[in-house]
């Protein structure tokens, strides 16, 4: 196939301490677009790389008759819905893409709407409210600690250690912080106190969930609250156990509440859902991801990329299943693919979690 890889590229390392580098923290480092351009073509597709920028619209409309299919991971130049940004385009212009749409890239990116359609459906999510700049406190009804974050950010960009709140006048300061720098709704959720894991979902037809991985704090130092904050995500070294060890009704519980989650907020072809326990052990959503990192390379610990190691996909594999999601879903041909024997997943029938037994598929 002739695919175009979207893409926002980073030039700013994460360590640099000179406050430029949380602005593009959620764009990819050349290693990353690279290697999905090196998996897609050992595959036998031929890339075209378009940049994410005002001139993207362009780009593709160019395109539109020399490519079959774009691969998308940009995050978006600038708006609280700027993951919708290229899809929208692409929905404008007609070529098929890989991933979710404008609608689901929105929504899961507005973390208290997200949470709004999450209680609706009853699934398990930390109680919260959003304070909106010029918006007053409203009477604090939620037990402390509290976390408060961005409403609308990702990578853990306005998460830092102080996040983590014991009283009113600490949410106060934290509230104004969060207006001040990010110019957004300021998140308020009861903190959860458990384990934290991070769940991949591939595909659709049926959705497949990924051995569950658990965010190891061990290696945060004392003094630090044991959350994915941005000093914990790319100061320290965090750690990633995958397979997480935990009994089978736990995980059983962790894949129910993550597929119908995936499902509830229109998700596709991929997405990564974060959860974290609660003082009685109860699984509950902390936020999705629908344009989950890809990172390559095993050492950086990309949630994703690592629960698909964890199933037996090289990274290669792994990119070229994402591209076969989307061709099933548009009806596009793909050349055969190879039996792969896969572990039991969960999957939705008739808005029914149901488990299926293991068995050989081949894709066409």
């Amino acid at each position: 196939m002739k695919i175009a890889l979207t893409f926002n590229q980073r030039s700013i390392h994460p360590y640099w301490g000179n406050g430029e580098a949380e602005k593009v923290i959620e764009f990819d480092l050349p290693e990353t677009i690279f290697g999905i351009k090196s998996a897609l073509e050992k595959d036998g597709h031929k890339v075209r790389l378009v940049e994410a920028n005002k001139e993207a619209y362009l780009k593709l409309k160019k395109l539109k008759k020399e490519i079959d299919l774009v691969f998308n991971v940009a995050e978006g130049m600038h708006g609280e819905d700027r993951e919708a940004q290229i899809p929208a385009m692409l929905e404008m212009l007609q070529i098929p893409y890989t991933g979710s749409g404008p609608l689901a890239l929105a929504l899961t990116l507005d973390k208290s709407r997200a949470k709004e359609i999450l209680k609706l459906h009853k699934i398990p999510t930390a109680n919260f409210f959003s304070v909106a700049q010029d918006e007053d406190l409203p009477a604090v009804t939620l037990d402390f600690p509290l976390i408060v974050k961005p409403n609308s950010e990702g990578s853990s960009k306005g998460i830092k250690n102080s996040a983590v709140v014991k009283s009113i006048l600490e949410l106060k300061e934290k509230i104004k912080e969060i207006h001040k720098k990010y110019h957004q709704k300021a998140l308020v959720e009861e903190f959860l106190p458990g384990r934290e894991f991070t769940v991949g979902i591939l595909g659709n037809n049926p959705p497949q969930v990924l051995p569950i991985v658990e965010v190891d704090f061990s290696n945060v130092p004392s003094g630090f609250h044991k959350i994915d904050s941005y000093e914990t995500k790319w100061l320290f070294e965090d750690k990633l156990e995958c397979p997480a060890k935990i009994c089978h009704s736990l995980r059983q519980k962790i894949e129910e509440i993550s597929l119908k989650t995936f499902l509830v907020l229109g998700c596709r072809d991929l997405a990564r859902i974060d959860i974290r326990l609660d003082k009685n052990g109860c699984p509950h959503i902390l936020e999705v991801n629908a344009l989950p990192g890809l990172i390559p390379d095993p050492k950086q610990h990309s949630r994703f990329p690592a629960a698909a190691f964890a199933c037996g996909y090289a990274y290669e594999k792994l990119i070229n299943k994402i591209v076969a999601a989307a061709c099933q879903r548009y009806g596009l041909k793909l050349r055969e693919e190879k039996k792969m024997v896969q572990r039991p997943v969960f999957v939705a029938k008739d808005k029914i979690l149901q488990t299926v037994k293991l068995k050989t598929q081949t894709a066409k």
